[in-house]
């Protein structure tokens, strides 16, 4: 079961995608393509909470809007990943629908606030 809070959902996340990463054989285009999902999968999480210690109504759209945006982003390196690494198909695609459920949860978020 996923957690509720989404802080903790966003940290499972890069955490997932850290793991997926390890698995993965040591090509180049894996190595620089692994590198860029750590990123954009920590971001996720990272612009969360700053939205959480917002400065104002403005701010919090902004952080939620860029952490919607690594989402997208981290999607995008995934996808990447799967076309290279068919063995790992299964795995991948569940990190992917992850990667989209919380793009559509920040969505949603943004489209509230």
């Amino acid at each position: 079961m996923k957690p509720y809070d989404l802080e903790e959902r966003t940290f499972e996340f890069a955490i997932d995608c850290r793991k997926l990463i390890s698995k993965l054989h040591k090509t180049i285009s894996n190595l620089e393509d692994g590198k860029q999902l750590v990123r954009s999968s920590g971001s996720v999480g990272a612009n969360y909470i700053e939205a959480n210690e917002k400065l104002g109504d403005k701010d919090f759209s902004f952080r939620l809007k860029i952490a919607r945006k690594e989402a997208k982003e981290s999607a995008y390196w995934l996808k990447l990943l799967k076309s290279s690494n068919p063995e790992l198909e299964f795995d991948i695609d569940k990190v992917l629908q992850e990667a989209e459920e919380l793009r559509k949860i920040l969505s949603a978020i943004i489209k509230k606030s």
